[in-house]
């Protein structure tokens, strides 16, 4: 037998090249794929940008793989005697929904007509790919007590497209099985998730978290945990900056108070120099004492000393570099005087 020799690099090269692909600062809008998440507060983090999350190659390439079972879907759908547009032929592109002026929104994976006893009324078509233990917990509950996200989904879907029902599919990817389900329009929960998803874009503030408790199974694997329950300073973005705002007059609007301007979602994720954070995301160890239109002024709880964010200050991206202790520290301050030094990563 010869010896088996391995491509390790070139597999390595492969995921690289995928992850480079990828944008780690969040999407324009809220979208309706999360919208049931257990958490508000996760939510909030979600549309402000606050985590810069960056996927593995490998875990890029599963999404990808989720995207081309679409296709695969459609086909088997179609050799059933379905009918399935996947694009919206009006436009040519993916269906779309929106609310909240612009500011939620999410793509339909297709609708369709023909399922068996429903011959002649369209539904929402929405596809996902699950692992067996995924798979299992779906066909054994359904999809509404299993996947609480996917249900809210389609609900939303199913209240803007103005359908009274949704075909689930899912796709055990380890051995092909599928699991299928007709999912009725709820009004009540697809109006519920509308209102959640503008108590979320209208807030200018963190909303409640789920458990107070940082070791809660669904709290530590989320990618805001350090922040939420730690003291970790959310990235710099104009969504995390106290004069910016998502504006309610159409087409997912974002305006900065402090310039009087629109704000490009490339604005936002750079930030200009002016950044300064909204307060609740220090509150963990920072109280502030006073604020103008140019700097806010803290105490520092975990050191005792005074700090300003702004203007003649510190700036936001050396409150997100540093260990919180340090901030306002005489010999930090003393540091950043004599060498007019920064604190960075």
């Amino acid at each position: 037998m010869g010896q088996v020799v391995r491509a390790d690099h070139l597999r390595d090269a492969i995921d690289d090249a995928v992850a480079a692909k990828q944008n780690a600062r969040g999407r324009a809008h809220l979208g309706a794929s999360l919208i049931g998440h257990a958490c508000e507060r996760h939510l909030w983090y979600v549309f402000r940008h606050c985590e810069t999350t960056k996927h593995s190659g490998r875990l890029l390439r599963l999404f990808e793989r989720g995207q081309r079972e679409e296709a695969e879907m459609n086909a088997w759908l179609r050799a059933a005697g379905l009918t399935v547009w996947a694009v919206d032929e009006d436009t040519g592109q993916q269906w779309r929904i929106e609310d909240v002026a612009g500011h939620f929104g999410g793509s339909l994976d297709g609708v369709l007509i023909g399922v068996p006893g429903y011959e002649d009324t369209p539904m929402v078509s929405e596809q996902k790919t699950h692992n067996e233990k995924s798979w299992n917990d779906v066909d054994k509950k359904g999809v509404k007590e299993s996947k609480p996200q996917h249900f809210s989904q389609m609900q939303v879907y199913m209240h803007q497209m103005k359908l009274q029902y949704a075909l689930y599919q899912a796709v055990n990817k380890n051995n092909d099985q599928l699991y299928l389900e007709i999912v009725p329009y709820d009004q009540a929960h697809a109006e519920s998730m509308l209102r959640r998803a503008h108590q979320v874009i209208a807030s200018d503030r963190p909303l409640m978290r789920l458990s107070d408790n940082p070791s809660w199974y669904e709290c530590k694997w989320c990618d805001h945990h350090a922040i939420c329950h730690l003291d970790k300073v959310p990235a710099v973005s104009c969504r995390t900056c106290v004069d910016a705002t998502p504006r309610m007059d159409g087409d997912g609007l974002w305006w900065c108070e402090k310039h009087d301007q629109a704000l490009s979602l490339e604005d936002q994720r750079i930030a200009c120099p002016a950044h300064r954070y909204i307060p609740p995301l220090l509150e963990s160890w920072a109280t502030v004492e006073s604020a103008d239109h140019t700097v806010i002024h803290y105490t520092n709880t975990k050191n005792g000393h005074t700090f300003s964010n702004g203007l003649g200050g510190y700036a936001s991206s050396e409150l997100a570099a540093a260990d919180p202790a340090v901030i306002g520290a005489p010999i930090t301050d003393q540091l950043r005087a004599e060498f007019d030094g920064r604190l960075t990563v």
